[in-house]
């Protein structure tokens, strides 16, 4: 079996394994050493957090069998993207497209800030009422239909091997986990992994109630792309124990930790729809 057919035959194993493996890390890794005090009832959080997880994996076998890898297959045998027109050692194909594809994610972030419409789909993640791991896997079903659907076009448009697709997505999973995790990093160490990943104290800003600071940190795995595009902002103005995490609009729990007042998120009132507005962040630290 060549890896191709390894990784599309194996592909929902290997990411399944990879979330379950990295949630209970992140949920005993939280227990042990939390960052903040959660202010929600967990049970009610979690079980709804959780139950978007499950309705949009079903969604998404359903809707797209072959998920991400079968369109890097799919390109591949059309000789689709640049990679495919471009002979380069499998190494470094590999190695573009990982941070092709982030760059890709960073840029879809932030374009579901500033369009009105994206930005409807998008507040369900910012109106959890906490931030921990379950934040990072909460995303309303048109959100992720979307979103796979701007994946493949950065997939075919870069020609990304089967292989890097693979990797990317377990990775993009796992550290959406991690960069949402409830959890305490000395700030020495923060600092030092923070040049090169996004960490939880740097994500975490991105979920303040305040309109400037959620829009900052966009990034979920490489922390290049707020620092080069100017969204990068060190710390919240409150500090991390202090701020106030979710979006205005939405702080009954009835909205923010149900199953169905989050799904009818998007279609509430037009003036609750207004994205936050995009100023460019110049913080070094």
């Amino acid at each position: 079996m060549s890896f191709d057919e390894f990784a599309l035959t194996h592909e929902t194993a290997l990411r399944l394994g990879a979330f379950f493996g990295v949630f209970a890390l992140m949920a005993a890794w939280e227990l042990a050493a939390p960052r903040r005090v959660l202010t929600a009832s967990k049970a009610a959080r979690w079980g709804a957090n959780l139950g978007i997880v499950v309705l949009n994996t079903v969604l998404l076998r359903l809707l797209f069998p072959a998920a991400a890898v079968g369109m890097a297959l799919f390109a591949q045998a059309h000789g689709w993207g640049l990679l495919n027109a471009y002979a380069l050692p499998a190494w470094a194909a590999i190695a573009a497209s990982l941070v092709a594809l982030d760059l890709a994610i960073y840029l879809q972030h932030v374009l579901f800030h500033a369009v009105p419409a994206l930005w409807r789909l998008h507040r369900m993640h910012h109106a959890d009422l906490d931030f921990d791991v379950t934040t990072g896997a909460r995303f309303h079903p048109l959100e992720i239909l979307l979103s796979m659907l701007i994946k493949f076009a950065a997939i075919a448009a870069l020609g990304a091997p089967a292989a890097a697709v693979l990797v990317f997505e377990v990775l993009l999973n796992a550290l959406s986990m991690f960069n949402h995790g409830n959890v305490r990093i000395p700030a020495r160490l923060d600092r030092a992994l923070r040049r090169l990943v996004v960490t939880p104290d740097m994500h975490r800003v991105h979920h303040s109630i305040e309109r400037d600071e959620t829009d900052s940190n966009f990034g979920f795995n490489l922390s290049l792309w707020d620092r080069l595009f100017g969204t990068y902002r060190a710390q919240p103005r409150a500090a991390h124990q202090a701020m106030t995490i979710g979006i205005r609009e939405f702080r009954d729990p009835k909205d923010c930790a149900r199953l169905g007042g989050m799904l009818a998120i998007p279609f509430r009132s037009a003036r609750q729809a207004l994205p936050v507005a995009l100023e460019p962040r110049h913080e070094s630290r």
